[in-house]
């Protein structure tokens, strides 16, 4: 295997964890109004992801920092040709990680209010900001035979990367109810349960569609067999939780999540950005990579740095595992 397709394979295994991790935390951000009925609720669903939130977001910064790395041309043109979705997701993300630090700062509840607002507009627009962007990624962008972006904000909106947007939306939602359900205790873990159970009756059909929608976009055998283990995978989660087992239904959704990604990596390889104009300007991992010298170094950084990075997010994932409810919440 070459370099270039271990730093593919890297970059792909990044986003999957980004969006597996940072899914679940979407997810209780945009459930915040539907699940916290009163103040120390909603503290509760915040603690759930205090400790860990930005962790998560670590994720998307070594990918993008990865991709500039190794695949230049790639990062150049995906964030010069996503440049408005991704500067949303940027400024959603600024105020929903303000409105963490800044809701506690006094007891007036309109104060709260706006920045549990801010919490939940900031959670669900990256959502479907990725959804679109992965969507368009799969299903290719105009680009000239310079690798250049030559569309506009309206071309990347269209059936499918709109369905790719609903589905992401959907998914971190359910997934982001069984988390809270495994993290919970009392009211706010029954109604967690209870509302993963009906997210998924929208969550199901939007994801079956979408991956069918991928595999006739992309055919390819490995990501019709990811495609089918996804699906499975989200079937399990959703029967487990009718039956109350909160860790196997809160593994099936971070299961499907992740496969879904690798779908999407898998059928585009060895394609990193599809051109649906000029096939001159389709970006592979040959034409958009960094040169092997350059390569070479990365992977040994890469080598070092990784197994410390996820030993330290494993022990802040076990050390704050315990579940918490509104008696762990002091009334002010």
């Amino acid at each position: 295997m070459d370099l270039t397709t271990v730093w593919f394979l890297l970059i792909a295994v990044l986003f999957t964890g980004y969006f597996i991790l940072e899914g679940f935390d979407f997810g209780v951000g945009i459930l915040l109004p539907a699940l916290g009925r009163d103040d120390r609720e909603r503290r509760v669903l915040i603690n759930t992801i205090g400790p860990v939130w930005d962790g998560n977001e670590v994720w998307l910064i070594t990918a993008a920092g990865a991709m500039f790395a190794a695949f230049p041309e790639w990062y150049a043109t995906l964030f010069s040709g996503f440049y408005l979705p991704l500067l949303l997701i940027l400024i959603a993300l600024i105020f929903r990680n303000v409105a963490f630090e800044y809701r506690h700062k006094r007891p007036d509840a309109a104060w709260k209010a706006r920045w549990d607002t801010a919490i939940t507009v900031g959670s669900a627009v990256p959502a479907v900001a990725w959804g679109v962007i992965l969507a368009n990624i799969v299903h290719g962008v105009p680009l000239s035979a310079d690798h250049e972006y030559t569309g506009d904000l309206l071309a990347a909106l269209h059936p499918y990367t709109l369905l790719g947007g609903a589905t992401f939306l959907a998914l971190f939602a359910t997934h982001g109810a069984l988390f809270l359900a495994l993290k919970t205790t009392g009211d706010v873990r029954e109604r967690a349960n209870q509302l993963a159970g009906r997210l998924g009756m929208v969550t199901f059909p939007l994801t079956a569609v979408f991956l069918a929608w991928t595999l006739d976009l992309r055919q390819n055998p490995a990501a019709v067999a990811l495609t089918l283990l996804a699906i499975l995978a989200l079937v399990a989660g959703l029967a487990a939780n009718r039956v109350r087992r909160e860790g196997w239904a809160f593994t099936g959704t971070t299961v499907a999540t992740g496969l879904l990604v690798a779908t999407a990596f898998t059928a585009i390889f060895p394609d990193v950005l599809p051109s649906t104009t000029d096939p001159a300007g389709t970006l592979t991992t040959t034409n958009a990579a960094a040169s092997g010298y350059t390569l070479g170094i990365l992977t040994w950084i890469a080598a070092f740095c990784t197994p410390v990075v996820l030993a330290y997010q494993a022990w802040t994932y076990w050390v704050f595992r315990r579940r918490i409810g509104v008696a762990n919440i002091p009334t002010d």
